[in-house]
Order: structure tokens, then C-alpha cells, then sequence
């Protein structure tokens, strides 16, 4: 757990809200309260931030170049893999930067239209994580189930396909949010108790009716993450089917372990996705949406290179090659 200190966060809180009472049109951004912890703490807390974010670059950075340097690796799994790593990168970096900014500064404000911004690739890349795990699931039952037909259900047309299309119906949905969202008044209270400009704490700031937004927020928000998991629930209760027609228990393993590391990230990601977005308003709690955001946002990132890499035996020679590559120009 993160050393909250909620003493100094609630007077961090009225020193704010009343800083900025009655002043509601020159207000043009929000507080983010984020982790409001003691002096002798922010460096801990910086370091560690550091630390992972330099990791999830580096880790999914090596994981792309790998995948384009080693023609081993251009198939339909490491296309989806590649890709998973580029949206990692980019999701990662729309929150921890800031959030390293403002665990140094005196005071971590953002605007409204720099709210909207994260908001909206925020939205578009936690979306398009979820597409491609089910895409990444479709390529494990394809390569199980039907093997035979498997350079043909996944051509390199159809493989484009399963991530461009991702790509749109994210952006679209992302839009459709913010599009309601900037619409909305709020009052002269924005302090946000969070890290980053998400969606729920936003909304429970405006001084109008967000039914509109919370009922977005459960069908289509809901439709785009639990269509997906669905699907990869589906796929792999096939796959378990066809695993267990595999004679010998060697066999069953062998088959069954190519998919051990895709059911982690699953798990690990949409654990985290439903703590924070489809438990009752009446459990919300700040504390707890903080520690589950950090879980997709950075942990979840930082974890899928080594996921994906530590039990794969073509991955870790790619990696090899990169890093040997590498070696030898800076020798040279």
C-alpha cells in the first residue's frame, strides 16, 4: 500500500476549496489531490514512480524492436504482441509523466482542456488494450483449435483489420464521452482526488445531472470492456475443450502453457478495470480507486514485457540478438 496520509489531505482539501470558493469564472483547470504524502516520503514515492515508468519504457521498447528485427517473429501473435507493447508505452506515458510533475510540485493543477486531453487517450488506449487482449485470446484459439486454417483466418489483411478497427471504435467512444463531458458545468470546487484526469471523479464534480454520462459510462464503457472479456472467456473455455482431448498430460501442458502468459495480463488487467469502474457507487472509495488505478495504468505495463518474455523461448532469443546488436555498435 501507498503511504496516504489522509490528515494532511483533507486540510490540502478545505485549504483549496476555499481558496477557490465563489471564484468560478476564473477557474480554468482542476487540483489533483493525487498522493498527498509527508516530505520524507515524496522522494520514495517519485523514485519508485521512476523507476517504473523507465522500466515499462525500456521493457516494451525492446519488446517492439525485437519483434521488428527478427523475421522469426512475424506472425499473427507477436503483430498483436508489438502492439499491445506500443499501446502500453503510449498509455503509460499519458499519466506517469504528469504524475511525476506533480509529486514535485507546490501546485499540481491542470487545465481543462489538458483534463480533456488525457482524458481522451487515456480512454482511446485503456480501450484499445482491451481489443487487443481479445485479439492476442482469437490468435491462441485459432492456433489451437484450428491449426490447419490458421495462416488463412489470419491473414496479414485480417490481422490489420483486428487492430485498425480497434482503433476506430476507441476514438469514437472516447469522443462520445469527452463530447458530453465538456458540455457539463462545474462547480467552484475541482479538486479532483485522484492522480489523473479520469472520468467517474470528474463527473462527480459537475454541478448538473450526469445521467446521461453515467448511463454512457455503463452500457457502451461497459460494452466495450466486458464484449471483449467475453470473448476471451469464450475462446479460452474452447481451448480448454480442445486441451483436454490431447492424449498424453506432457501434450496437455505443452498446448496449454502457450497461453499461460496471456490469461496473467488478462487477469491482472481487467482485475484491476472492474475494481475501479463497475463496482456500486455505494463501495466508491478515492484510497481504493488509486491503488486499482495504479495497478492497470502502471503495474499492468511494466509486467507485460516480462509476461510475455520470461517462458517465451523465441522472444528471449530475439532479445538476445537485439541486446547483442546493440552491444557491439556502442563497442564499435
Amino acid at each position: 500500500m501507498l503511504p496516504f496520509t489522509s490528515e494532511d489531505e483533507f486540510s490540502l482539501f478545505r485549504h483549496i476549496r476555499t481558496m477557490h470558493q465563489g471564484n468560478q469564472t476564473t477557474i480554468s483547470g482542476f487540483f489533483l489531490l493525487g498522493f498527498t504524502v509527508g516530505s520524507e516520503q515524496q522522494l520514495f514515492i517519485f523514485s519508485l514512480f521512476l523507476c517504473m515508468y523507465v522500466v515499462t519504457m525500456v521493457g516494451n521498447s525492446l519488446i517492439v524492436l525485437a519483434i521488428i528485427g527478427d523475421t522469426h517473429l512475424h506472425s499473427p501473435m507477436y503483430f498483436f504482441l508489438a502492439n499491445l507493447s506500443f499501446t502500453d508505452i503510449c498509455f503509460t506515458t499519458t499519466t506517469v509523466p504528469k504524475l511525476l510533475a506533480d509529486i514535485q510540485s507546490q501546485n499540481p493543477t491542470i487545465s481543462f482542456g489538458g483534463c480533456l486531453t488525457q482524458m481522451y487517450f487515456f480512454m482511446l488506449l485503456v480501450d484499445l488494450d482491451n481489443f487487443l487482449l481479445a485479439a492476442m485470446a482469437y490468435d491462441r484459439y485459432i492456433a489451437i483449435c484450428h491449426p490447419l486454417h490458421y495462416v488463412a483466418l489470419l491473414s496479414p489483411k485480417r490481422c490489420a483489420l483486428l487492430v485498425v478497427i480497434p482503433w476506430v471504435i476507441s476514438n469514437l467512444v472516447s469522443v462520445l464521452h469527452l463530447s458530453l463531458l465538456s458540455r457539463l458545468p462545474f462547480c467552484d470546487e475541482r479538486v479532483v482526488p485522484h492522480f489523473f484526469c479520469d472520468l467517474e471523479p470528474i463527473l462527480r464534480l459537475a454541478c448538473a445531472d450526469t445521467q446521461i454520462n453515467n448511463v454512457l459510462i455503463l452500457f457502451v464503457g461497459g460494452a466495450v470492456i466486458f464484449m471483449p472479456f467475453s470473448f476471451i472467456l469464450v475462446s479460452y473455455i474452447l481451448i480448454g475443450a480442445a486441451v483436454l482431448t490431447v492424449p498424453s498430460v506432457k501434450g496437455k501442458w505443452k498446448t496449454f502453457s502457450t497461453c499461460g502468459s496471456h490469461l496473467s495480463a488478462v487477469s491482472l488487467f481487467y482485475g484491476s478495470i472492474v475494481g475501479v469502474y463497475f463496482l456500486p457507487a455505494s463501495s466508491y472509495s478515492a484510497e481504493r480507486d488509486k491503488v486499482a488505478a495504479i495497478m492497470y495504468t502502471v503495474v499492468t505495463p511494466m509486467m507485460n514485457p516480462f509476461i510475455y518474455s520470461l517462458r517465451n523461448k523465441d522472444m528471449k532469443r530475439a532479445l538476445r540478438r537485439l541486446l547483442s546488436k546493440k552491444h557491439l555498435f556502442l563497442s564499435w
